[in-house]
């Protein structure tokens, strides 16, 4: 940590953070002077990141979370509250993405699995965490949604759905907590290394290189360029905006 860090001290939370754009996520965070709190289902992974983060010399914890749990998710800021004593910040990341698939042929299990993800994970992070700040004088959140949270994208209809969804919610806790000093904002990327796009890039040939092809960069994004959007979002050096959605996605969305 030096005197030019984002986020010095701050007890931050990560969820989803076993992997993908969330442990991007916990060691940009932790590079940056956060105390870091993981959250994910994955204890095994999640004590690997805090013991490679506590060696680098980084405060990190962890706690196994399912977000679609409601008691759990309260645990989870339970947990930072009283190692740490407030909660300062949170990253509201985990999700997951389904398979890509025509809506009539869609069924019921796929639609309940990420809707109950990714938006029913958030409601009930965003709930838990700013109770927390409220009682100590505010705090900054950011939900991760997607491009597909403000634009269709093919045979993706419930994944669709939810990121437009978290962008409601997103919006709905700036808007209300904002007198407050609880800023909520979003980021939404696009293509994104991780295990879900590479599985799907495996399953589906040809599909990277469609969507590269539909980014003007012409590449998919490293999950650290994702990190970075969000730590500066959650920083002191974002103060006044709250309520906005951060296109991270290499111009897609400019065409």
């Amino acid at each position: 940590m030096t005197s030019q860090s984002l986020l010095p001290h701050k007890v931050t939370l990560v969820t989803g953070a076993s992997s993908g754009i969330g442990a991007a996520a916990a060691r940009v965070f932790a590079r940056e002077g956060a105390r870091v709190v993981l959250a994910a289902r994955r204890e095994d992974r999640l004590a690997a990141l805090a013991a490679e983060l506590t060696a680098l010399g980084a405060e990190a914890s962890y706690v196994v979370t399912d977000v679609t749990r409601p008691d759990d998710a309260r645990r989870a800021v339970e947990f930072a509250v009283e190692r740490y004593g407030r909660l300062d910040a949170a990253f509201n990341n985990a999700g997951v993405g389904g398979d890509r698939t025509p809506m009539h042929l869609m069924g019921d299990d796929a639609y309940d699995t990420i809707m109950d993800t990714n938006v029913r994970g958030v409601w009930n992070c965003l709930r838990h965490e700013i109770s927390a700040m409220l009682e100590t004088g505010g705090g900054a959140i950011v939900n991760n949604s997607s491009v597909a949270g403000l634009v269709a994208i093919p045979a993706a209809a419930p994944y669709v759905a939810a990121k437009h969804a978290v962008i409601g919610l997103t919006r709905a806790a700036a808007d209300e907590y904002a007198k407050q000093g609880i800023r909520v904002n979003a980021v939404a990327p696009g293509t994104t290394r991780s295990e879900i796009t590479a599985d799907w890039f495996d399953r589906n040939p040809g599909l990277e290189q469609m969507v590269n092809g539909m980014t003007p960069q012409g590449r998919t994004a490293a999950p650290e360029e994702i990190a970075e959007a969000a730590a500066w979002l959650l920083s002191d050096r974002s103060p006044f905006l709250t309520g906005v959605v951060m296109p991270v996605d290499g111009g897609f969305l400019n065409q």
